[in-house]
């Protein structure tokens, strides 16, 4: 079978089992060669990574044409694809997308430098054909993606809150797509870091914990704001060192079985990262993950894109939103604590609190959990507004895109999972309790 639709063979080109290409010197010795990505443009178009000066490169400049042997991950079915060299693109989407595959893979496989691309390879595919055999059968066609992204967006329209936003998102992956595992990680813009804020699936939360722009699968897919997508088993080693080697350069002193793990799984098989972006800027990634092989294909990619787009939009719509005008109370009465003290340490150097001598959080999460306490302390008091958080210079949130609501609900939820002493309640759009049964005895360290 000859002249196959590019998109009829897109499995082909998931990078889960490498390409062969032959091209031809000029005087009409052949050569062979693995090639590193076949990557997908559009129908009439591939891109193939270039990472080395060698043979095949020099081939290519001075003949044009090429055959590259592809394989079907599913059926085991064998393509040829007759291309014809176009130009190399050292910039742009399509360098950044295939840069960022690459990157995405080499950060898990210490080969950081051999992996790097040097330019994106345009190819105009003139011609498939199907080589003979006897391949399995194709599975069946999948049908009602675009039901899950429409579902997705109405119940996200109706979300008034960020933690309404984030179950909302990743109830639609679990009970629609059956992904198993996922979690959402927002940009802190001050430090460059992305820190989980919710997640499903894993035997603990991981909500804390940070990871650094340009680490991993997550990372990459933050820096180059495109979606990474690895088909085979990596590892979460790395995502741990970040983690415990920030804490480090952070606060050398500081016992390093305090920090908050990283949820994912041991041993990944297939992993999807996507950014989550609104009007050009980068709020967080949306990230899923499986123990099978294969698991998230072309498809899915442009379902979680969809998805993550709603969802940017429907955060910074909520950032925008005026919020509510201070309202004069009377002050509440201080609450009845009793009971032995709670021992609360700040660490000024990176806002990290501790209590009883157990890590809790740290940045501004860690600096708006020392304002509420020490106002309770010396005031008695307990309401308060993110409004007034806002205003207060001591937290030194950024003038813009502070994610404020993100470091609250972090914040939130660290507490649930540290235990039922101190509570952050919800009182009203705007406005947050602190709840305690004990009495807090506070310390100030550099």
């Amino acid at each position: 079978m000859n002249n196959l639709a590019l998109g009829a063979i897109r499995p082909c080109l998931e990078g889960a089992i490498p390409a062969t290409m032959a091209t031809c010197a000029a005087d009409g010795v052949p050569n062979v060669a693995y090639i590193s990505q076949v990557y997908y443009v559009d129908e009439h178009h591939v891109a193939l990574s270039f990472q080395f000066f060698n043979k095949t490169r020099q081939n290519i400049l001075i003949n044009p044409y090429a055959s590259v042997l592809v394989l079907h991950p599913v059926t085991a079915g064998f393509f040829r694809l007759h291309l014809r060299y176009l130009r190399t693109e050292t910039g742009g989407p399509l360098f950044e997308g295939m840069k960022a595959q690459l990157a995405g893979i080499a950060s898990h496989s210490g080969m950081a430098n051999v992996f790097r691309l040097l330019g994106s390879d345009v190819y105009a595919v003139q011609r498939i054909e199907a080589v003979e055999g006897e391949p399995l059968p194709a599975p069946p066609a999948r049908s009602g993606l675009l039901g899950v992204v429409r579902h997705c967006s109405e119940r996200l329209s109706r979300c008034t809150a960020l933690d309404e936003l984030l179950n909302v998102t990743l109830a639609t992956l679990t009970d629609l797509m059956d992904v198993r595992h996922a979690m959402v990680l927002m940009l802190d813009p001050l430090t460059q870091r992305l820190y989980t804020v919710a997640s499903s699936g894993y035997a603990t939360s991981g909500v804390g914990s940070e990871i650094d722009v340009g680490d991993g699968v997550i990372g990459v897919a933050a820096r180059e704001r495109t979606p990474v997508r690895i088909m085979h088993m990596t590892s979460a080693h790395l995502y741990s060192q970040a983690v415990r080697s920030s804490l480090r350069a952070d606060t050398p002193a500081l016992a390093l079985d305090l920090d908050i793990p990283y949820p994912g799984l041991s041993e990944p098989h297939s992993q999807l990262a996507v950014p989550i972006l609104s009007a050009g800027r980068l709020l967080g990634v949306l990230f899923v993950e499986s123990p099978h092989d294969l698991q998230f294909n072309f498809e899915d990619e442009d379902v979680l894109v969809a998805v993550a787009g709603h969802l940017g939009a429907a955060i910074d719509v909520l950032q925008q939103s005026p919020e509510p005008a201070e309202v004069l109370t009377p002050a509440p009465v201080p609450p009845v604590v009793t009971g032995p003290p709670l021992q609360v340490r700040h660490f000024r150097a990176n806002n990290s609190i501790f209590i009883n001598g157990n890590y809790l959080i740290k940045g501004v999460a860690g600096a708006i959990f020392w304002k509420l306490v020490t106002d309770f302390a010396q005031q008695g008091r307990t309401d308060f507004s993110n409004r007034e958080l806002r205003l207060d210079p001591s937290l030194r949130l950024p003038d813009v895109t502070d994610n404020l609501e993100a470091r609250l609900l972090l914040l939130q939820r660290r507490l649930i999972e540290h235990g039922p002493l101190i509570r952050l309640e919800k009182t009203g759009r705007g406005r947050f309790r602190l709840a305690l049964s004990h009495p807090v005895e506070l310390t100030e360290m550099a």
